[in-house]
């Protein structure tokens, strides 16, 4: 009886120091490498190791990694290289939403989509509606990092929008959060208090909400990986895109019960193998 063969070795990347707003990433991430050890072989590194350590892998994970401005260089090295070698990387580094900086949003508003209007020159500010307010930030920030609200008279103030977003601020009702495995919806989470975006619960998505974010996931193409679809209701009702989280999306796994986080993780193994077969 021949031997059965070794489980794929999976590089798994994440900042366990690193200290999100309201968020403890080295708790999910430890959960998270620790139950996919169950089908997979899995060590664990900083993103500032992984090109360096990727080639003796067969996939690499990239988790809670932190918002890429903090070693910029860094990951670009690790994506040409990636690129190069033909790395398997989960998510597929082809994703066109935060991965690839927020230009999409610009796009999709441009488009006509539901997303919060967004523009990145300051011709185009007249396109935006009537706020008593702005938000300004920085195409590649995350984490709320470089972002600020601008009153509407010192508009013409920002001058040059290059690598700037600016977007109308939205009294929205709520927060919420769809997450998805490949094309699959898996659960939806959402913060009842618009100034805690942090504090989730259990959201129980309609058919209608369903459409509204299968629209951005269809979009982005990715036949792998894991995507959340961040989205506020706006006072009339209508759910708006605020980001499409491709890169390295925060899951709350935490605060999930049981069955739909054993459901998740199961999911997200057989995502895996489909990506290494």
């Amino acid at each position: 009886m021949s031997a059965a063969a070794p489980p794929p070795r999976i590089l798994y990347v994440t900042d366990f120091a690193y200290e999100a707003k309201g968020r403890r990433y080295c708790d999910e991430d430890i959960l998270f490498s620790s139950r996919l050890r169950r089908d997979f072989t899995v060590a664990t590194c900083h993103p500032a190791d992984a090109a360096r350590l990727m080639g003796d892998f067969d996939a690499v994970v990239v988790r809670n990694s932190g918002p890429v401005l903090h070693y910029r260089e860094v990951y670009d090295d690790f994506r040409e290289r990636a690129a190069a070698d033909g790395v398997r990387v989960y998510n597929p580094l082809t994703g066109r939403g935060d991965m690839a900086g927020k230009q999409y949003l610009v796009e999709l508003s441009a488009e006509g989509l539901p997303v919060i209007p967004t523009v990145d020159r300051a011709e185009d500010l007249g396109r935006l509606p009537d706020a008593d307010a702005y938000v300004v930030k920085p195409k590649d920030g995350a984490d709320s990092i470089g972002m600020r609200f601008v009153p509407r008279d010192r508009l013409s103030d920002l001058g040059d929008l290059r690598d700037t977003l600016v977007q109308p601020r939205i009294p929205f009702r709520y927060e919420v959060s769809f997450y998805f495995v490949d094309h699959d919806f898996q659960y939806a989470l959402h913060a009842p208090d618009p100034d805690r975006r942090w504090e989730l619960v259990p959201y129980r998505a309609k058919a209608v909400d369903l459409d509204f974010a299968r629209k951005f996931i269809d979009w982005n193409t990715l036949d792998h990986g894991i995507q959340r679809v961040d989205a506020c209701r706006a006072p009339d009702g209508e759910l708006l895109l605020v980001e499409l989280e491709d890169l390295n999306p925060f899951l709350s796994l935490g605060l999930l019960d049981e069955a739909t986080r054993d459901a998740f993780i199961a999911r997200t193994a057989v995502s895996l193998r489909a990506l290494l077969s």
